[in-house]
């Protein structure tokens, strides 16, 4: 297979646009909102430490209706590591295998959520990441042989983190080049 990054000409009446598939991206939260409460309770082994917690309910307080109250001075979140590394195998499988029952052959993976989803505001951020793409790895490494129609991935991933001097930071696109380096991807789909 071979990408040549040339444009093909189209007309808007022709079917390729019917062709164009997105399977929703679902994942974990730990942007400290209102509706990452599960996500939080299940996965954050010290959210306790981490936010004000609401003397009625027991869980974290809300500081403006919408965001969880993060305590000034915390320690760095602590993950139930397994619970999030299964999840998100689990979560890649479910995509992965939608994506070939539709017939995709060429999948774009966008990294959703590994931005402020990710937990950065407690620290878990890097370890989401790298969990992320353990997960999407281990998917592709041990389905890969069943399905029948996906042909590659594409990882068109963010780049948040700049210094003043332009270098960039560790960040989701080095947490999955790191990844599939360090283990040598051997999956079956490039």
């Amino acid at each position: 297979m071979e990408f040549d990054a040339k444009i093909i000409s189209r007309n808007v009446n022709e079917d390729w646009p019917n062709r164009i598939k997105l399977v929703s991206a679902i994942g974990i939260d730990f942007a400290g909102r209102k509706h990452d409460i599960n996500d939080i309770l299940y996965y954050i082994s010290n959210w306790k430490e981490l936010y004000y917690i609401d003397q009625r309910s027991n869980l974290p307080l809300l500081s403006n209706e919408r965001d969880f109250y993060t305590k000034a001075t915390r320690p760095r979140g602590e993950l139930y590591e397994e619970r999030v590394r299964s999840s998100l195998i689990r979560m890649a499988r479910l995509r992965l295998r939608a994506c070939d029952e539709e017939a995709v052959q060429i999948i774009v993976e966008t990294g959703i959520g590994l931005g402020v989803f990710s937990g950065s505001h407690i620290g878990i951020d890097v370890k989401v990441r790298a969990l992320s793409a353990e997960a999407i790895r281990i998917a592709l490494e041990q389905d890969g042989p069943l399905y029948k129609n996906i042909r590659a991935i594409v990882f068109a991933l963010p780049i948040f983190n700049k210094n003043k001097s332009k270098d960039r930071h560790l960040d989701a696109f080095d947490d999955f080049v790191n990844e599939f380096r360090r283990v040598q991807y051997n999956g079956p789909i490039p």
